[in-house]
């Protein structure tokens, strides 16, 4: 097996456990009842609650596929967008994985390409701030390299701690 397809394999793995997260922590809020937070076993048998800080997360995905037979966005020009666009918007880090995702275009065919999926994570009270800044980088990617889309996940209310 090549090193770039158990590099792929692994990213699509990350992108599964990442987007199951959520439904693992609700499930867990389920069990606990309203307004109960998920407890953990310390070594010495007892509970011990975590408190964490409510943020809320969106996971941004950039597909790299551009039309009219141009080259695919490459990750050099990511990184660039990266660095000039998403990074000074959201300076306290963000997680950025790779990935091969697939889409049905506006002309109904079945697109497959690679991406780039960018998870933020960030306060509750900064939400509507962080939500402008976030359609700002959707605009920005859309126009540099003539993107149909960028799909946006929003989930609230993860607890967080550093």
């Amino acid at each position: 097996m090549n090193n770039n397809f158990t590099n792929r394999i692994l990213s699509l793995a990350l992108v599964f456990t990442y987007a199951c997260t959520p439904f693992v922590y609700a499930d867990q809020q389920l069990k606990n009842g309203p307004g109960e937070r998920a407890a953990a076993e310390r070594e010495d048998g007892n509970e011990t609650r975590f408190g964490g800080e409510p943020f809320a997360r969106t996971e941004l995905y950039f597909g790299t596929a551009r039309p009219d037979s141009l080259p695919p966005v490459t990750e050099p020009e990511f990184q660039s967008f990266l660095d000039n666009n998403i990074t000074p918007a959201f300076p306290d880090g963000l997680t950025l994985l790779t990935g091969l995702g697939q889409f049905r275009g506006a002309n109904g065919v079945a697109i497959e390409e690679e991406s780039f999926l960018v998870i933020l994570l960030y306060p509750v009270e900064t939400k509507r701030e962080s939500s402008k800044k976030i359609e700002q980088i959707r605009r920005d990617y859309k126009e540099e390299f003539r993107q149909e889309s960028v799909l946006r996940s929003d989930f609230c209310c993860e607890r967080v701690g550093f």
